[in-house]
């Protein structure tokens, strides 16, 4: 049976100039480098300058998935990005990426799942495509975390930094069996009774300010392991495969002892998990598509292999997608 699915044509990734390593926060709070690698991983973060705003991250990135698909503005038919952290509280980020690109057709929006809003807006423009109203779609993770950080809180401020990461993809016709190159499936999941474990303490309604992160640390964690396990399991069996038939596991970059448990409990070797976390941190919904870049880029992640992408964050929401590159 023949069906439309969504191609991933090309990637891109920007990461803001300005390094911080975790020498340079033990001078502005309490912390040792061998505090945060230990609990986390995380050796360094990118900042955003002042005055450099998410749309521009998002703009940069766009650009290069954009090349690299070989892809012009005229062929953009929509623009989903995936960030907590917008320029304004409205427009819309994307509408701003979507000026930036002189692209002026179709249409563009945001979508809000904090760790998860990358993988909310690549499904999202999945539907789009395999519903055939779109035939191009740009997808981005971009994020200023650091503006919603509280920078002498030591248990957050620590583990987060900026970046963005985009993809293009193209509608294409396959055969609707699990070895078709593309999206194979998405599985999106959220349960709001949780909000109070990763959340912001501000926004337009509540404060009119803009807050900054709080979090139980283990409290996530514990949850972390089990959703994520979970939505691998069901994204597998979705297709009918099983962990042995995965090439690459791209998560969520979060903390390195989630990706190492979450990795056993699927029966996935560590070396077949794509870690950026140590030089990125956790860009939230840029961390994706910024791992999904780099190991593009040094040439890991091959065509035809086939990819499982994984993120849980505040909500909780989370989810996975498999995709065969």
């Amino acid at each position: 049976m023949s069906i439309i699915r969504s191609r991933l044509a090309g990637v891109g990734a920007y990461l803001p100039e300005r390094i911080v390593t975790n020498d340079d926060l033990a001078k502005i709070v309490d912390t040792s480098d061998d505090w945060i690698v230990e609990r986390s991983g995380i050796r360094q973060r990118h900042i955003a300058a002042d005055g450099e705003l998410t749309s521009d991250l998002a703009t940069a990135a766009a650009r290069e998935a954009m090349e690299d698909a070989g892809v012009t503005a005229a062929d953009i038919d929509l623009i989903v990005i995936g960030t907590t952290t917008p320029d304004d509280t409205f427009p819309a980020t994307a509408v701003k990426v979507q000026a930036n690109l002189g692209v002026h057709q179709g249409f563009a929006f945001d979508v809000q799942a904090v760790c998860s809003g990358f993988l909310y807006a690549l499904a999202t423009a999945d539907k789009f495509i395999r519903s055939g109203d779109v035939k191009t779609a740009l997808v981005i993770g971009a994020e200023t975390f650091s503006r919603i950080l509280d920078w002498t809180d030591r248990d957050t401020c620590v583990l987060f930094g900026d970046g963005a990461g985009a993809v293009v993809l193209k509608a294409a016709e396959s055969e609707g069996k699990n070895t078709d190159v593309g999206i194979l499936s998405t599985h999106l999941h959220a349960d709001g009774r949780h909000r109070d474990l990763l959340y912001v303490d501000g926004g337009p309604s509540s404060t009119q300010t803009v807050g900054h992160v709080r979090m139980e640390g283990k409290e996530v964690f514990r949850h972390a392991v089990t959703k994520l396990a979970g939505v691998v399991d069901e994204a597998l069996s979705a297709n009918g495969l099983s962990s042995a038939d995965l090439d690459w596991m791209v998560p969520h970059q979060a903390n390195r002892r989630i990706l190492a448990m979450t990795a056993k409990k699927v029966g996935m070797s560590e070396a077949n998990v794509v870690v950026t976390l140590d030089k990125h941190a956790n860009t939230s919904a840029a961390s994706i598509p910024l791992a999904l870049h780099t190991a593009v880029r040094d040439g890991r992640i091959k065509p035809g292999h086939l990819v499982l992408i994984e993120a849980m964050g505040g909500g909780f929401a989370w989810g996975s997608a498999l995709v065969r590159m």
